[in-house]
């Protein structure tokens, strides 16, 4: 009987040793690194649209073009009208379709282009 007294008083002095320590997890300092990395990266991407002034993605109003080209030479055009996005992927095949002839466009020396309507 003695013995289970002892270890009782033994568990009840580590249970109190261990709230005067306070939590000692070394878990706990890879959880605030974690939060703290999240937090860095948060701010990372808004600063990066700041500086490339990219807040039109998120803007319903906002109308752009981006033409992308990935490692193999493939030509992607990314297109915003207010709120619809379309991709098309430009393939090196002849087009078909219907059209009109608009016009004709001439590459200068210094490399500029000049578009000339018919």
């Amino acid at each position: 009987m003695r013995y289970f007294g002892k270890n009782q008083n033994q568990q009840l002095a580590m249970s109190r040793y261990r709230q005067a320590m306070g939590d000692n997890d070394p878990l706990t300092g890879v959880a605030n690194l974690f939060d703290l990395g999240l937090v860095f990266i948060v701010g990372l991407i808004i600063t990066l649209f700041s500086a490339y002034q990219l807040q039109d993605l998120f803007s319903e109003k906002s109308n752009f073009t981006i033409m992308k080209t990935d490692e193999s030479g493939r030509l992607e055009i990314i297109s915003k009208k207010g709120k619809k996005i379309k991709a098309i992927k430009v393939t090196k095949e002849k087009a078909k379709g219907r059209g009109e002839r608009l016009g004709t466009a001439y590459r200068l020396e210094d490399g500029a282009m000049i578009y000339v309507p018919d």
